[in-house]
């Protein structure tokens, strides 16, 4: 690794962090850069698994407080999010290269759209004022059936999971926006942690780039934390939506381009 390619990914996983503290979506930042300096696209998705997971351990750090009420929950939604988050991480390593390739660009363009959108989804969840303690049980199927699917999805690729749990967390009509944090951050936590631990298993961490990512990331994760009541989560979300369309765009032109 070149002291530049060190730089820039330090450089991109503060901001990934950052980004993540405040708004959600770094990995829209930091799996291009891996890509940007010639890391092969799988070992380039699994390094940046396991560099940004200690975020996630923060996040769920800092809402610790708000677990309590949602611990019902836990055991139930635990099982299906290991086994999915196991079963996408050996999606990923069956995964041929050049096909992995094919389908980053559909990857990039979908957690970007999925990010524009999360307001509409959080709407769409629609937690209400008064949430019912015991859903019906086919209301609490369907939200783990959910639930496995975007475990899945994460351990495959991961950006945007949090955002598509509010689809399964807001079938159980949870009301307090903390608490819903709280679980998702949890279960977001043991989706990478799985993916990451099949993807150390198998040998597909890059360690000096996922070392110096990691220590940006813990770096940024903080300062965005600290920082965040003086930036606009609306502004930070626009250039995260910006910077991942317009890298979506770069990777459908580089795979499906002319030459």
């Amino acid at each position: 690794m070149l002291p530049v390619e060190a730089v820039l990914l330090g450089l991109a996983a503060m901001a990934a962090g950052a980004i993540n503290a405040i708004a959600g979506g770094g990995t829209l930042l930091t799996f291009p850069m891996l890509i940007a300096v010639g890391v092969p696209s799988v070992v380039a998705n699994a390094t940046n698994t396991v560099a940004l997971f200690v975020g996630t351990a923060g996040s769920i750090f800092s809402l610790r407080r708000h677990l309590a009420p949602v611990k019902v929950w836990l055991w139930r939604f635990i099982p299906v999010s290991i086994a999915g988050g196991w079963l996408g991480g050996v999606l990923l390593t069956r995964t041929d290269e050049r096909l992995f390739d094919a389908l980053v660009p559909f990857l990039l363009l979908f957690a970007t759209l999925i990010f524009l959108a999360q307001g509409l989804l959080r709407r769409f969840a629609g937690f209400p004022e008064h949430a019912p303690v015991h859903p019906h049980r086919r209301v609490l199927w369907l939200a783990m059936l959910v639930q496995f699917g975007v475990a899945v999805y994460g351990g495959y690729f991961g950006a945007g999971i949090g955002i598509l749990m509010l689809a399964s967390l807001g079938l159980l009509g949870l009301s307090q926006l903390h608490q819903v944090n709280a679980l998702k951050n949890v279960l977001a936590g043991l989706i990478n942690a799985t993916a990451a631990l099949w993807f150390i298993i198998s040998g597909l961490i890059d360690w000096p780039r996922a070392a110096v990512m990691t220590v940006g990331a813990v770096i940024g994760y903080f300062l965005g934390a600290h920082y965040s009541q003086r930036v606009s989560p609306r502004v930070v979300r626009g250039v995260v939506v910006a910077i991942g369309l317009s890298i979506a765009a770069v990777q459908f032109w580089k795979q499906f381009g002319p030459g």
